[in-house]
């Protein structure tokens, strides 16, 4: 359907091609400020005071990181880390400028950045380096945390924090949350955004509906599918896909939280390996079972696999059966806008487009963490370790993620951002960008709000994926969905069998 698009593919493929769940856009640039004195360390996401106990945690038997080696080590010179990073395009140059300040404010520290091409080759990479070949700090996507786990190559950004008395407080739950298991903060969230429902006011106009409040329940979602279709207003109500990286896996997971569902075993995996998923069972089914009925009674279109992550947001776009609504991640926001903005696309301005809460169970309230965060690689020296903690808490300061979050569009880690210029005047002057946060920290507390710690994540959304291909081309939800599960279920078993 790409091809029955009228737009710039050059143009738009560019800014929208890094704008899935693991990129955006850079629309602004300034400086930043050093970071705050930290303070005192809390308990991680959902802990409680325990009585002592004479059983060691489970971080006292991991690597530790001391951050005064850092003042000990600098007497020479400064320390040199490398950080290896996938963030292309204008997320990359984001990313340089916040590097440059941090290297010039301080001289304890000179951070080398380096390019790897993107999250899947950083990964590739990692796994097939030899610790003396590793970097001393790595960036890495959300469905990446057992598997890092695993390599055995980390010092904990908790033992770091510790170290420093540093306060995690101002911090959202659900971001330090999404990277802390077994009782451990393992990295620390950067780069976040979650999905959301996109859609074009003038439409909703059309077709009688308010496009101040956009459907937030699935019911909702069908209802007014249906509205806009029978009233003419678009050919079709909403465009879904099957990614992976998108409708096909991890909306699925997005789903079954806002229902309070867990994805897998374990609670997540959280609490012990995660031995299967729970998919197959009657909340998996239900879900399905909707997103079926949107293409089948609600007038939804069915895209593909939308693999290059701009098909359903091109849909929106297509000058003869066009689509209204479509779910993405938060980081597209900049760079759609921008584009309209630019005029490349005739009859629709940055003006037309609505943002909204991802329509799910609860009235969509919710979402789990997308994006990546920041890893502290072990075998490099207590010096690098503490150098790589200190550049980490200057991208972690309230200053460095209102600058970020503004001139990216990902979702601000800590609440103080929101404090501070210039996400704080873009949040006032465009709520539409705001949207986003307001759905994260609306996630019901709990172990539901915490995504799947599975090894094999990545392929086990892509057994997902298949699943929903099948149903929205009119497959058996049941069927589908058990035997995804079951592909799924081999590829946990397998990743366990390897790490005992």
């Amino acid at each position: 359907m790409r091809r029955h698009v009228a737009l710039s593919v050059l143009v738009v493929g560019g800014m929208l091609g890094a704008a899935s769940c693991r990129s955006g856009q850079s629309l602004t640039n300034a400086g930043v400020d050093r970071r705050p004195t930290p303070t005192t360390v809390t308990t991680l996401p959902g802990e409680t005071t325990v009585p002592p106990t004479t059983q060691p945690r489970k971080l006292d038997t991991l690597p530790p990181c001391d951050v005064k080696a850092l003042d000990a080590a600098t007497s020479s010179g400064p320390v040199n880390i490398t950080f290896w990073h996938g963030l292309s395009n204008e997320l990359g140059r984001e990313l340089e400028r916040l590097t440059a300040a941090y290297n010039s404010s301080q001289n304890k520290v000179k951070v080398n950045l380096e390019f790897q091409g993107g999250y899947e080759q950083t990964i590739d990479k990692y796994l097939q380096s030899s610790t003396a070949n590793r970097p001393d700090m790595v960036q890495m996507p959300e469905y990446m945390v057992q598997q890092m786990i695993d390599t055995k190559s980390l010092v904990p950004t908790q033992a770091c924090a510790e170290s420093a008395g540093y306060d995690t407080s101002p911090f959202l739950p659900q971001a330090l949350g999404a990277y802390a298991t077994q009782g451990v903060q393992w990295s620390m969230p950067f780069n976040m955004s979650i999905p959301v429902l996109y859609f074009l006011k003038p439409r909703f106009t059309a077709a009688g509906l308010d496009p101040e409040n956009p459907p937030r329940s699935l019911d909702d979602l069908l209802a007014a599918g249906k509205q806009l279709v029978s009233s003419g207003a678009s050919t079709y109500s909403i465009s879904l896909d099957s990614d992976f990286d998108g409708g096909g896996g991890w909306y699925v997971e997005q789903w079954l939280a806002k229902e309070g569902e867990f994805y897998a075993n374990n609670e997540n995996g959280r609490s012990a390996p995660a031995t299967k998923v729970l998919y197959d069972g009657p909340a998996g089914v239900k879900l399905l079972s909707y997103l079926q009925s949107l293409v089948t009674e609600g007038g939804g279109v069915y895209v593909g696999d939308n693999a290059s992550g701009q098909d359903t947001l091109f849909k929106l776009a297509d000058p003869t059966k066009p689509a209204s609504m479509t779910i993405a991640t938060s980081a597209a926001l900049g760079p759609v806008l921008s584009i309209l903005g630019g005029g490349v696309i005739p009859g629709i301005t940055n003006a037309d487009v609505g943002v909204g809460f991802m329509p799910g169970p609860r009235n969509g309230q919710g979402a789990l963490v997308g994006g990546a965060s920041l890893y502290i690689v072990d075998g490099k020296g207590g010096e690098k370790a503490a150098a790589a903690w200190d550049y980490i808490t200057f991208l972690e300061s309230a200053a460095s993620q209102s600058q970020w979050a503004s001139a990216t569009g990902y979702i601000p880690v800590r609440q103080d951002a929101l404090e501070l210029d210039p996400i704080k005047s873009l949040y006032v002057t465009d709520p539409r960008f705001k949207v986003a946060y307001d759905q994260l920290i609306s996630s019901a507390p709990g172990p539901t709000s915490q995504g799947p710690v599975i090894g094999p994540l990545k392929q086990v959304r892509r057994a997902t994926a298949s699943a929903v291909a099948e149903v929205l081309t009119g497959g058996d939800v049941q069927t589908a969905l058990t035997k995804a599960a079951q592909a799924a279920n081999d590829l946990i078993a397998n990743y366990n069998a390897q790490n005992p």
